[in-house]
């Protein structure tokens, strides 16, 4: 995720912290000054909120090392100030397995309520609104057990893409499939994410931000699984380009930016002799007239790492990898031969035809 702050790496996986967490840390100090809080108390109060994260990271962890049991790897895990994100490089059509991942990260903060609730002594009276009101090194366990709690019980609603509309979609594939599970799973998802914006305007602003994240989260999952649906039994040799432009090795940014200017091309393959060498996209172009390289040729600027498909790949796999990578292209081969291209708007346009054709 852009502008995130690399914290460091658990299990493999890449922890980041994205800025906007940054204010909600200011925001926290400039409560506790309104209230006239002392340094002690302040700096308590961010304690505690970087604990409740470490608990998220934790939870999130939950999700991730479920995944890698059934062979999904975890690219990193980011910390907003709503919540945590941990990006698995996909989610498996297995409903059984979709839900011990689903069930596996708020079942990390149950085992950490359960720890506290042993460690910690016993209440002795029911907490009142002081309690719960200012944090004290008293409360400060107390206080992070009833957090694990709320965790629980708020992600287990069922609001898709959250943890309880995993959950409910996972149960309902059982019976109805995984396109219409994630169907209902996203359309109840997108009504309790219109109540949380509605609610959020009179009590919490977080609410909203919590609302506007679960409306296009479940808009997002259910046009993906849809589009994967579409384009299931199909080959890459169906939804490639074979018209289209590329760049040789000696080529000129100069030449590039002729061809860019002249064609519908934004993104360029290059090769010599049927052969890939790399890929040249129109932000490296840019940078390099930026830096008056027009006279380079584009092999010194090419990204010369490229990953292709062949033409008998499944579709919907370089769909998925388009997605995943955001990659502006990528190169088909036929028998190690340059054959065509393919890109995100062009499947796109496969799936609008096959769609109406449906019709």
């Amino acid at each position: 995720m852009k502008w995130s702050l690399k914290l460091g790496r658990i299990a493999g996986i890449k922890i980041l912290v994205h800025w906007t967490f940054v204010i909600l840390l200011g925001w926290i100090v400039f409560s506790e000054m309104q209230r006239g809080s002392d340094l002690f108390t302040t700096l308590l109060s961010l304690a505690f909120v970087l604990t409740i994260f470490l608990c998220v990271v934790l939870h999130e962890l939950g999700h991730a090392l479920t995944a890698k049991r059934f062979g999904v790897n975890t690219k990193m895990i980011t910390l907003l100030p709503i919540g945590g994100v941990a990006s698995l490089e996909r989610i498996p059509e297995n409903p059984k397995q979709e839900l011990l991942i689903a069930v596996a990260g708020p079942a990390v903060n149950v085992v950490i309520a359960l720890v506290l609730w042993i460690v910690l002594p016993p209440l002795r009276d029911i907490p009142g609104e002081e309690f719960f009101s200012r944090i004290t090194l008293a409360n400060f366990f107390y206080l992070l057990f009833f957090i694990n709690l709320i965790l629980v019980i708020f992600n287990a609603i069922p609001a898709f893409p959250m943890d309880g509309g995993r959950v409910l979609r996972a149960l309902l594939a059982f019976k109805l499939g995984r396109v219409r599970a994630t169907q209902i799973a996203a359309n109840l998802g997108q009504m309790l994410a219109i109540f949380f914006v509605f609610i959020g305007f009179f009590y919490n602003p977080f609410l909203i931000l919590i609302g506007i994240f679960v409306f296009f989260g479940a808009w997002s999952e259910n046009m993906l699984v849809q589009h994967l649906d579409f384009l299931r039994g199909h080959l890459v040799r169906e939804g490639m380009m074979t018209n289209f432009v590329t760049l040789t090795p000696t080529e000129t940014v100069r030449d590039a930016l002729s061809k860019l200017l002249t064609g519908s091309e934004h993104d360029f393959v290059v090769e010599q002799d049927g052969q890939v060498v790399g890929t040249l996209t129109r932000m490296q172009l840019i940078q390099a007239v930026k830096e008056e390289q027009v006279e380079k040729p584009v092999a010194e600027i090419m990204t010369q790492e490229v990953k292709a498909f062949n033409v008998q790949d499944k579709l919907a796999e370089a769909y998925t990898e388009l997605q995943k990578t955001k990659a502006p292209l990528f190169p088909v081969l036929d028998n190690g031969r340059l054959a065509g291209v393919i890109n995100s708007d062009n499947i796109n346009e496969f799936i609008l035809i096959k769609s109406a054709l449906a019709h």
